[in-house]
């Protein structure tokens, strides 16, 4: 059994079809009620993964857990130690822990203290670990979708500025190689797309998909951080637009990543567009 946290989520909801696909038994966890459209024979479970008492009978007879820890989780909870404690007592054997590419880039980062902890505690449980460190999600861009539906226009900082960000279905093939496969206990993975895209190309491939004109208007970084601080902790934002706008070079490399464990080229950004026209018509 595979208990599969953060199940609604930009990895999850790719991620339980495709071990239930493969004939997999799986336990999807949200904090919300079960999702209409949940494949056939997934089991829900609603449970608060920050919470080790929440997640101990969830946990109980699985062989794997894949952890996504997302939300206020990232800044404060319990000790991450006590879910993996939980883990082990219910006789878990392999943990697939999502991170973050900053874990390797900027390893002070406040704002990923708390997955460095998790990190930390992933390696010291004894359990079979595989850490997958992605870079910036393809799915980001979905915080453009209103404007593009009302205006056709995207507003974004830093215009120019590419990085490789990943489509989260490729994360979700290579957390289901790592939760049914043998061969990757103690490997950290890191995971961009094939290339370095700016905004501006990512808007330009949005217009592409839809077969009509998009406008790419520019923030300045000022204009950015107000916009950011309507939805994440004041401690991120900065660290963010660092990533964005002044990214380090092993920020913008590109990984092999997806492809050593897929055996095929990470997914461009403009099929990540293609396959999400739907949230930008």
């Amino acid at each position: 059994m595979i208990v599969v946290t953060g199940a609604t989520g930009n990895i999850g909801r790719t991620l339980v079809p495709l071990l239930a696909d493969a004939g997999e038994d799986v336990v999807a966890v949200s904090r919300r009620e079960a999702p209409a459209d949940l494949p056939a024979g997934v089991r829900h479970a609603r449970a608060d993964v920050g919470s080790a008492a929440d997640m101990a009978p969830v946990l109980a007879g699985a062989d794997a857990l894949f952890l996504l820890i997302g939300g206020e989780l990232n800044a404060h909870g319990e000790s991450p130690r006590a879910l993996l404690d939980a883990a082990v007592g219910a006789g878990v054997k392999r943990v697939v822990l999502v991170s973050s590419q900053l874990n390797s880039t900027r390893p002070e980062a406040p704002s990923h203290a708390r997955l460095r902890e998790f990190e930390a505690a992933v390696r010291g449980s004894g359990l079979d670990f595989t850490v997958l460190r992605p870079g910036g999600f393809a799915s980001n861009a979905y915080a453009w979708a209103d404007a593009v539906r009302s205006e056709r226009t995207v507003f974004a900082p830093f215009a120019d500025v590419a990085l490789p960000v990943v489509d989260p279905a490729d994360i979700a093939e290579v957390a289901a190689a790592a939760l049914r496969e043998d061969g990757h206990a103690g490997r950290t993975y890191e995971l961009t797309g094939p290339r370095a895209v700016s905004p501006r190309q990512q808007a330009a491939a949005l217009a592409e998909a839809l077969g009509e004109e998009v406008t790419f208007v520019e923030l300045s970084r000022e204009q950015a951080r107000a916009h950011l601080a309507r939805f994440m902790p004041e401690e991120a934002i900065d660290g963010t637009l660092d990533v964005l706008g002044r990214p380090l070079p092993a920020e913008q490399e590109v990984s092999g990543d997806v492809e050593r464990v897929l055996g095929r080229p990470a997914r461009p950004f403009a099929a990540w567009a293609e396959r999400s026209l739907p949230a930008f018509r």
